[in-house]
This record gives structure tokens, sequence and C-alpha cells, in this order.
């Protein structure tokens, strides 16, 4: 059985001729021979009726101080990819194809039980099956699966699978049911070598590994998501992104055994960061400042904050954080109290920004009676933008630093922050000058010849 499972995001089902277009590459994946399994995303993006940021509204609309609860989020959340499939299914059968919708549940999709981020734990995907073998094509709802809380639980807990979930949708069900191949359409030719808002026609990456597009996906390129590549790579599933839109090839994405050699493969830009340096010279000891660099990462994991450009020094700890994720870190470390357990009598006070809150000292006065108060300051830098240069085992070669380097000074480009990977060099600039950067790094590495 040749299985092959197309995901289409938001725009290619965004109107009735946007759903037709999808459906007639799904017919034309039907007529070659294949067994397609469809995925689709909530319709439209935010503003339109039905996509995810329009439901979520529908909650804050009623207090913004009072925060959802994150099941019944879930809950809601979900009806966006219900109603697209729904509708999808139908599209399909008016063309005179049979189809049938799935939710993620139905389609066999278990999931941890974390609401709002959830992540797929097993895939038993016998129902799609038997609706491929009665001659339909499954529609399946992206972005969800269920957690069943116990054994003799009914029915199981809906979850959705966080930003992008509907890649990490069609890559699992890709792999579950060993298919041909997972194509993720968008409105996009394919990965480009940087933003096109940012790089007038860039050109489309013909071939990338998914080492680079996953790498591309955490550095702030939207074309797939991380998990989606991720998941393909371990199972070896061939992965491609396609336009709706146009007959453009796309991109393939394949194994970094397949892609031998050396290259810069693109620049990215993230959105608004704000970057948090921390000062734990006034640590009394080692283990001391050990313990509070530990608790400042410990606390941001569990608050589920994103860190970038992570940085740090026998005196200091750095990290930049995305600027719609900032209150909660100011919220959450602003005033943090952590005491030093045994006979010294001391506690460590956490200080966001360089003039203390009221929260801070008021802390402050209140522990001054219990023992000696340290302060841990952090510095705020916002208005940040991480730009990043990703390449094909090309980034630990002699001199790409200095050329990223000196390219910027020349052009007068402040660099704040660097960090590295073994895909990517990372710089962090001011948001006034990241598309400057972009399209200096892009011309500066001959992006613009790549095919």
């Amino acid at each position: 059985m040749r299985i092959k499972v197309m995901k289409f995001g938001g725009t290619s089902v965004a109107t009735a001729e946007a759903r037709m277009q999808s459906a007639m590459r799904v017919i034309s994946a039907k007529d070659q021979g294949f067994r397609p399994v469809v995925v689709v995303s909530a319709i439209g993006r935010k503003g339109a009726p039905y996509a995810t940021d329009t439901l979520i509204n529908l909650l804050n609309e009623i207090d913004p101080n009072v925060d959802p609860d994150p099941r019944e989020l879930d809950l809601l959340v979900a009806c966006g990819e219900i109603l697209s499939a729904v509708v999808f299914a139908h599209t399909l059968k008016t063309l005179g194809h049979s189809a049938m919708a799935f939710r993620g549940g139905q389609a066999g999709i278990r999931t941890d039980g974390v609401y709002g981020n959830a992540r797929i734990v097993s895939i038993n995907p016998v129902a799609l099956l038997k609706s491929i073998s009665g001659g339909h094509i499954p529609v399946v709802c992206g972005f969800q699966g269920v957690f069943v809380d116990g054994p003799g639980m009914p029915g199981g807990e809906l979850t959705t699978l966080g930003r992008g979930g509907s890649d990490t949708t069609g890559a699992a069900l890709g792999a579950a049911l060993k298919a041909e191949a997972v194509e993720i359409f968008t409105d996009v030719d394919g990965v480009k070598t940087a933003d096109p808002d940012a790089v007038r026609n860039a050109p489309t990456l013909r071939t990338v590994t998914y080492d680079e597009v996953a790498e591309i996906a955490h550095l702030g390129a939207k074309v797939v998501h991380p998990r989606a590549a991720e998941i393909a790579m371990m199972y070896g599933i061939p992965l491609w992104v396609k336009n709706t839109f146009t007959d453009d090839e796309g991109t393939q994405i394949v194994p970094k055994s397949d892609f031998p050699g050396r290259r810069v493969t693109g620049v990215t830009h993230t959105g608004k960061l704000v970057y948090l340096q921390f000062d734990l010279s006034g640590a009394a000891s080692e283990a001391e400042r050990v313990m509070l660099e530990t608790r400042i990462y410990e606390t941001m994991a569990r608050y589920d904050v994103n860190l970038f450009m992570l940085d740090m020094s026998p005196s200091s700890t750095g990290f930049a954080v995305p600027r719609d994720q900032y209150p909660i870190v100011e919220n959450v470390l602003d005033g943090l109290v952590i005491p030093v357990g045994g006979a010294e009598r001391r506690v460590y006070l956490f200080q966001v920004g360089r003039n203390a809150s009221r929260e801070v000292e008021t802390q402050a006065a209140l522990l001054g009676s219990l023992g000696e108060v340290r302060r841990v300051p952090a510095e705020l830098t916002e208005g940040c933008t991480m730009v990043s240069l990703v390449g094909h085992e090309y980034m630990q070669q002699p001199g790409v630093f200095y050329n990223v380097m000196h390219a910027l000074a020349e052009a007068q480009i402040q660099v704040l922050q660097t960090s590295d990977s073994d895909y990517s060099l990372s710089v962090l600039v001011t948001e006034s000058e990241s598309l400057r950067a972009v399209r200096l790094l892009h011309d500066r590495f001959g992006l613009s010849e790549v095919s």
C-alpha cells in the first residue's frame, strides 16, 4: 500500500478556492497510485473566524485578567481543526471521492498530559488503515490527540500539540503508516534562504537536511515545525515542503548522509526578544553561584519559557526570551527569594532591571531582619532580535565568525551577544537593524546564487 501523508496549512484551507486547489492535489496523488492521508490545520490565520488565535480571544475577551483553564482551552482551540477536517472531507466528496474526517484521538494519536503543548507518545492508526482499505480518504485534524489519565477512564482527555503541531501530526502519521512521503503544503515555494519579507526574491532551496531545517525552525523560520523534522529524521521519512498554489517542485528534506559537503543554507531572524544578564558575582561561594544559576534555569523550564543566546561565565549568566514571554519571566524572577541552608542566615534576592521594583524593595525590607540579603541583579536589554547564519557542517570553518562580525562592523551594526552551534552562528542585534543584518549576511555569503 503506497501511502502519502499530505498536510495543508491554514492558508491552504482558508477559502473555498484554496480548499479546491488543495483537494485537487490530493486527487492527483490518488490518480498517481497513492493512498493519500490528509492532515489539516484550522481554517485561516489570526483574525479569521475559525483560526486558533480567534478562538483563544473568545475567552480572553470575557475577562483578560482571568487566564483560561488549559484543559478547557484545548477543548476550544481543537474545534478549529475539527471544523477544517469536516469541511475538507466534504469538499472531496463533492468532487466524487469518498472521504472521512477524524479527530486526532480517532486517528489513534495518544499524547502525554501536557495541555497546550503535548507530545505524541504513541499512534495506533487502525481506524485510518480501515478507512483506507474501505476506499476512503482519511482527513485528520492536525495539532491534537488524546491523553488517557489512568486505566478505565472513558474516552481520554483532548490535548493539543502547541504551535505548528499540525506539521508534527503529519510527520508522526507518516512514521506510523510507513508512508512513502510526507508533503507539507503552505503558501511559499519551499524552504527559502531568508524570509522573503527581509530579502526580496530569496531563492528556494531544493534540498536541505533534517538537521538544517530543524535548526532553521528553532531559530525563527516558520516553514516546518522542528518536531516534525526530528520525527521524519528519526524514522527516515522523505519530507517535502511545497506550495499549494504553484507548480514549483518545492524543497526536499533529506538525511545529512545524502548531502555531502559544506555550505551556508540561509539566514533567519526571530521576533522581538528581551535579553537578561544576571550578575552572580555576589555569590558567597562557587557552590552557591551554581545553585543560583541552576535555580534560574529550573524556573524557566517550569514555566515553559523559550530561551535563546545562552551565555555562561564564572560571574554571570544570561539569555534572551521572546518579548511576549517576558512578563512571565519578570513575574517569577523579580523578587524571587532563595534562602541558603545551614547556619549562614543568608538569602539571595533577585532583581530584574537596573532599578529595583516596589516588590523587590518590600522583600528586602522584610528579609533584612532574618540575616544577610544579597541581591542578584539582572541587566535588561529590550528591543532585540537574533539573526542567525545556518549551514551544513559549515560553521566551524576558520574565518566564518570573523566574516560575520567584520561585515556587521563595517555596516555599523552593533552586536550585543553571540552564540553558535554545529549548524548555526547567531548574533543579537537591535530590532531596528535586524532586516538590514539579514540582507547584509545574505549578500556576504552569496545566498542569492543558491539553488
